[in-house]
């Protein structure tokens, strides 16, 4: 998961740029101040106590108990040694066992996933595409604890202290709202959690109690799960029945080069002016972006993202990600289809 201030400001932080960053070795471990991370738990502490009326005992106790995540550490703080072009990022997540993985997933669940896709307006093969790329359906939900691994970025990483920190907040106050187990919950070595791979603020701000249990369970609680998936791009603008992205080709007339900007930042009709074709008919006055997309190392496509392909991209900042939930969803329903014809 993404987004405003919350899933959004951790594109670097989701499992796919784990895979991608692990392709090749780290170098010198990243090295740390204990006596810094001392100064920087303390405060954390006095804040939560002062600001949320947390017992102090209770906050040492946990803490004391969280360790310091070295390979967190290492992998924050080293950036992918090249941006992977996106036929390489493709292969990823767009493989048969990814595919085959969501069709059955969609046909063991279909009543809920049918009841979550008309709640919310999100087609379903869409809520399934970001659940198959975060954990593979729940497979693949994180190692870290997740209050070792946030509590290791807010105290022993000072360039993004201040927001794992905001983050280590939003975990404590899930605690109090949601119960003493999500103390144990597994994540990404950046706190992200569950099938739907949500930081903190992101969970608080978006996950949906959709069982009315009393509690979002985002791991084991498929209900809870789909729906907060789909809450967060309902929330965040998703338009059913309407066009993700279609191909554009360059015509005759004067073109631009398409910069892989985020954002709603043109729109069909001025692409058109601009010397832009589309394979499907649109309304001038869509708003669009316009990216490309390398098939192979000498073919490039263009294609025209619309707002649901926007969308998308609020739950992870980057273009390829969204490219990749797309083509995961059309696989993914074609394959359902053959299931159930």
């Amino acid at each position: 998961m993404t987004v405003s201030c919350h899933k959004s400001s951790i594109v670097l932080l989701t499992s796919a740029w784990l895979v991608i960053a692990q392709s090749s070795g780290w170098a010198q471990d990243y090295a740390y101040d204990p006596a810094d991370v001392e100064s920087r738990r303390t405060a954390f502490v006095d804040k939560l106590v002062r600001e949320h009326d947390f017992e102090r005992e209770f906050l040492v106790d946990i803490l004391a108990q969280a360790r310091i995540q070295q390979s967190a550490l290492n992998a924050i703080s080293r950036p992918a040694e090249r941006v992977i072009p996106w036929y390489e990022y493709r292969d990823i997540f767009l493989n048969q066992p990814r595919i085959e993985a969501g069709a059955n997933f969609w046909v063991e669940h279909e009543q809920l996933i049918t009841d979550t896709s008309e709640r919310f307006g999100v087609e379903p093969e869409m809520i399934l595409a970001i659940v198959g790329i975060e954990s593979l359906f729940g497979e693949r939900m994180g190692t870290y604890r997740v209050v070792d691994a946030l509590s290791t970025l807010a105290f022993a990483y000072p360039p993004r202290a201040d927001f794992f920190a905001g983050e280590l907040e939003a975990f404590f106050q899930i605690y109090a709202e949601d119960g003493p187990t999500v103390l144990d919950a597994l994540g990404s070595y950046a706190g992200a959690m569950g099938a739907g791979q949500f930081i903190p603020t992101s969970y608080r701000a978006y996950a949906v109690d959709a069982d009315g249990d009393g509690r979002r369970d985002l791991w084991q609680n498929w209900e809870d799960i789909l729906a907060s998936v789909a809450n967060y791009l309902a929330v965040h603008g998703w338009r059913s029945g309407q066009p993700i992205a279609v191909r554009a080709e360059r015509g005759t007339g004067p073109v631009i080069a398409p910069g892989n900007r985020l954002g709603l930042n043109t729109s069909v009709g001025s692409l058109r002016v601009q010397g832009y074709e589309f394979t499907a008919d649109l309304d001038s006055d869509l708003e669009a972006m316009l990216v490309t997309v390398e098939r192979d190392d000498a073919n490039t496509e263009y294609l025209v993202g619309l707002n649901n392909f926007y969308v998308i991209t609020r739950y992870n900042r980057s273009v390829k990600y969204a490219l990749a939930a797309v083509e995961l969803s059309e696989a993914i329903a074609a394959a359902y289809r053959e299931l159930r014809p």
